[in-house]
Formats: structure tokens, C-alpha cells, sequence
């Protein structure tokens, strides 16, 4: 499934069309190529540092600028003091319904939650220094419960995040693991927690908590669209850090890194929803949630619907879900 994954991001690169808008939280990107790239291997030696499947095949190195850097081990558990404790509870229960190094959510999802803006942020992006407390909640309750993996994929606590991933990359490399890409709800519900909280740490936007509000040079979309200085480009603007280095940058539920570090793919919902009137076209089944490293939105609810299924840029990489047993 992921063979022809290295040579599809030299060929996309190539095969690009235009007419998309740009991430509505991030610079202008490439424009998305509206067909499958297509598969097979090349012998081209550059493949072996382009090569972002190295770091989708769990018993592979880590190598590229795509791929992460740093000791390949799970992330450690930590032991409760007292077994009779909720939270060791909790952690006994998540260990029974989810597979190592996930966390299992279950909680209510509102689908219409609204945040009261006390301090904008200067600039084009909306982005906001602090949210009034508590949440504006709507909307009929749904119960969730899932499994999501602790850090961005490959999950690894020390590991930097992978990224040029497309939305069919992503989804693949979880199936490829008996698990699946997140829905946008669950991956809401996973960052917001029971209090609906704007950000995973809290209603005040702080820079130190999550990577996030980094200023980052220009993209050179000719060098992104180059088989021979794709790599090159995206070190020179790569500005991730490894899984778990920003102990703060925790949901309620414990999972770490979801806003900031890296775009992350997930299911879009509203793809299977029934057309709005006079709608021609359904949204893309790929969307992207948290935002990355740079100075954009960065919060559990916004959603961006741009871009296609083969889609692929610096900042975007994903993580997994499973269902709970």
C-alpha cells in the first residue's frame, strides 16, 4: 500500500493543477493535483532521502527531513501510586479497550460550540490570546468512545512527526496498523475535553505551551515542486520538534501535541452529510485539524476543507484512532 509512496510525492509534484484556495491558517500552498498519483518504485537513489515511507513502516529507520529524528521507542507509561485512584482507573480501563500507546476518549461531543473572543490577536489570521470561560454550548449531545494515539504519528515520544504525508498516505499507514484515521469530531472531542475548552490547555493562548506562533521564511513553490530540492526545502523550513518534548501541550484526556507541531489529517464528516440546497459538489472526505508551527488559528475547533486526498505540504502529517474494545 505504501510502496509507491516516495515516487508519488516526485511525481505529484510535477503533476500539480491549480485552482484550490490556500490553507485557510498557513502560507499559500502548491496547488493539489485533483488525480491518484500513481505507484511504483524508482531506482533513483534520491528516493532514500525524499523517502517519507521510511518513517510509515514501523520496522524501517527514521530518514529525511519527512521522517523524524530520535530513539525509536514507545512512550513510557506512567505508574499510578494508587491503584484505587480515578485516574489509575482510567488508566486500567484505556489499557484494556486500546492498543499501547493510544489513549481512550469517551465522552459527549456538541457540535455546536462557540467561543467569546476577550483579546484578539494583531494580523491576518484570526487567531485570539484569550477565549471568556465558560464555553457557548449547543446542539444535541453525541457519546463517543475511541482510541487515539498519544503523539502524532509515528507515535513515538522523542520522534519528530512525519509530514508530506497526503490524506491517502495517512490513511493507509493507520489501516496498514489495524487502526484508522480520526473523525474531525473525535479528534475535536480528544483536544477540547468535557469542558469544550478552546485550546488543549486551557482558554489563554500561550506560545510556550504548544509549538506554535514560529515565523518561518517564505515558501519557494518552485523548489517544493523539484524532485531534485524537495528535501532541501522542506528542511529549510521545517521547524518541528520531537513528540512529547512540550510536556504542557496536553488535552484533558492526556493526548499531547494536538494543536501546533504539525497539520494533522482526519476524516471530514460533512462529506457524508446530506448536500446543502443548491450545493453541486461534496466537501472533500480529507480535512485538517490543530494547525502547525506557525502563526495561524491552532485551536480544537477549526476545521480547514481545502484540499484533496492527495494533497501533501511541509507541515501536514496525521495521527491514528481506533475503536475501543
Amino acid at each position: 500500500m505504501l510502496a509507491g509512496l516516495a515516487t508519488s510525492v516526485v511525481l505529484a509534484a510535477g503533476t500539480r493543477g491549480r485552482g484550490r484556495p490556500p490553507l485557510s491558517h498557513g502560507p499559500n500552498p502548491i496547488a493539489e493535483n485533483t488525480t491518484p498519483p500513481p505507484d511504483g518504485a524508482s531506482p533513483n537513489p534520491l528516493l532514500a532521502v525524499l523517502d517519507p515511507s521510511a518513517s510509515l513502516r514501523r520496522n524501517a529507520p527514521l530518514l529525511g527531513p519527512f521522517a523524524g529524528t530520535g530513539p525509536a521507542s514507545e512512550p513510557p507509561r506512567p505508574e499510578p501510586n494508587d491503584p484505587g485512584s480515578p485516574t489509575a482507573r482510567h488508566e486500567s480501563q484505556a489499557e484494556q479497550a486500546c492498543p499501547d500507546g493510544m489513549i481512550l476518549v469517551e465522552g459527549e461531543y456538541r457540535p455546536a460550540v462557540g467561543h467569546l473572543c476577550l483579546k484578539r490577536i494583531e494580523g491576518p489570521i484570526d487567531r485570539c490570546a484569550e477565549y471568556a470561560s465558560p464555553a457557548i454550548v449547543g446542539g444535541s449531545e453525541q457519546k463517543k468512545r475511541f482510541c487515539i494515539d498519544r503523539f502524532e504519528y509515528p507515535n513515538l515520544e522523542g520522534v519528530r512527526p512525519v509530514v508530506m504525508v497526503s490524506w491517502q498516505d495517512a490513511k493507509g499507514a493507520c489501516e496498514a496498523e489495524d487502526k484508522r484515521l480520526c473523525t474531525s469530531s473525535e479528534w475535536t472531542l480528544a483536544c477540547e475535553g468535557a469542558e469544550r475548552l478552546p485550546y488543549p490547555y486551557g482558554y489563554a493562548r500561550d506560545s510556550t505551551a504548544c509549538n506554535i506562533d514560529r515565523s518561518h521564511p517564505d515558501v519557494d513553490e518552485e523548489a517544493l515542486s523539484s524532485p531534485r530540492a524537495i528535501a532541501s526545502e522542506v528542511a529549510r523550513l521545517d521547524q518541528r520538534v520531537p513528540s512529547g518534548a512540550l510536556p504542557r501541550c496536553k488535552s484533558p484526556y492526556g493526548v499531547q501535541d494536538m494543536t501546533g507541531n504539525v497539520d494533522e489529517w482526519v476524516v471530514n464528516e460533512r462529506h457524508f452529510a446530506p448536500l446543502p440546497a443548491g450545493a453541486s459538489e461534496r466537501p472533500f472526505i480529507s480535512a485538517l485539524k490543530g494547525g502547525y508551527w506557525g502563526p495561524v488559528r491552532n485551536r480544537c475547533r477549526a476545521t480547514t476543507t481545502f484540499h484533496n486526498e492527495w494533497f501533501r505540504y511541509y507541515q501536514i502529517g496525521f495521527r491514528c484512532c481506533a475503536n475501543g474494545r
